[in-house]
């Protein structure tokens, strides 16, 4: 396979440009004007932020990319899929009340807010995955595989469970109904070890099943209700918290990796990454940490693969902030430093498991030419 050309451009920008205006400019030179939009429902998939949580991708970006479908005769909206857990995206309802207090209201955007799997997170299409090895069947919101054209916006940033969080992930977890997400991430279970367990509850407050109650002080997880979605590990500070089955992180990131597959197969995509506010864990936090590292800048490309390895390259080359939760870890004695801004962050993940599986499936490719605009 060629390489694939990533575009780049840093949050620089001279007086009287704004910042949207550069994000404008930086997808067509990466070629978006080449997509025919006349007529068609475009797709613009992107993480609406919890309540609370203020890292997520301000709605004026969304409003540059909805103007640019618009002068080419789509028809664009913005959409993503319910969650698993309790919070402030449960259902329809409570997900579009999200969107419109975080700022992604028609006023703002110019375009709607469509629940790509319905009221209650039932309106999936089961999609047969190309190459598929770990999902066969992906069941995908339903209003994602309606539109003919799907655009990734990502906030591209630190996961507790993945590593990172880029195109793949916006496009796989999140664009899986809420079935489609319980078939990611059943793959393992969770479970504590007594002797580190501080008694803090922070797991507690993270989880989103009820599946954690405390004895002597000490956490314990109910199987029976635990879902696998890996909040309580990312809560965790002491690593007290672990996968039951050694390589359930792999074969989340795998099954991400084929859902993502699912959403671009046989129809034009294209992905934009943007790599500010990098916080330490998911936008589906109702709070965000520090970040991580320093705003680094956009990306943009027609290859979810590449745009996301040329994210992750940045990073691992960029200078990690002390005050933050990486940049405590860095500085703690006795934390094994693994000199990876991703495993350093978050110690009990696969990250580079994504990529290597999604390369392997067709998704696209790690080998990329970066194009830098100024």
């Amino acid at each position: 396979m060629e390489k694939a050309k990533v575009y780049f451009t840093d949050f620089r920008t001279v007086v009287g440009t704004p910042l949207t205006e550069k994000l404008r400019k930086l997808c067509i030179m990466a070629g978006f004007k080449k997509i025919d939009m006349e007529g068609k429902f475009v797709a613009i998939k992107m993480h609406f932020g919890e309540l609370g949580n203020l890292a997520f991708i301000r709605p004026q970006y969304a409003k540059a990319v909805a103007d640019m479908v618009k002068e080419q005769g789509g028809i664009p909206f913005l959409t993503d899929c319910n969650t698993l857990y309790p919070g402030s995206r449960r259902h329809a309802v409570e997900h579009m009340d999200c969107a419109n207090l975080n700022g992604f209201t028609p006023l703002v955007t110019g375009c709607q807010v469509i629940i790509a799997d319905g009221l209650r997170g039932t309106d999936e299409e089961e999609v047969p995955v190309k190459n598929g090895e770990y999902v066969k069947t992906a069941k995908i919101g339903r209003a994602l595989m309606d539109a003919d054209i799907v655009i990734s916006l990502a906030h591209f940033k630190g996961h507790e469970m993945t590593g990172f969080g880029g195109a793949i992930k916006n496009l796989g977890m999140g664009g899986g109904s809420r079935a489609g997400k319980m078939e990611q991430h059943s793959s393992g279970k969770v479970s504590v070890d007594e002797s580190k367990c501080r008694g803090c509850r922070r797991c507690a407050r993270e989880c989103g099943s009820n599946a954690i109650t405390y004895e002597n002080n000490k956490a314990h997880i109910n199987h029976d209700l635990c879902k696998g979605c890996g909040r309580c590990i990312g809560a965790c500070a002491f690593d007290a918290i672990a996968n039951d089955q050694w390589d359930a992180s792999d074969l989340l990131d795998r099954k991400m990796a084929e859902y993502a597959q699912a959403i671009c197969q046989d129809r034009p995509t294209f992905h934009i990454n943007m790599a500010m506010d990098i916080s330490p864990n998911c936008d589906c936090h109702g709070e965000n940490d520090a970040p991580i590292l320093p705003n680094i800048g956009m990306f943009a490309s027609f290859d979810p693969v590449a745009c996301d390895q040329a994210a992750v390259d940045a990073c691992q080359n960029a200078t990690p902030i002390a005050n933050s939760q990486l940049g405590e870890n860095l500085s703690n004695k006795n934390f094994a430093k693994k000199n990876d801004v991703f495993l350093d962050n978050n110690p009990n993940v696969n990250w580079e498991e994504t990529l290597v599986h999604a390369e392997k499936i067709g998704l696209g490719t790690r080998e990329y030419e970066l194009v830098t605009m100024k």
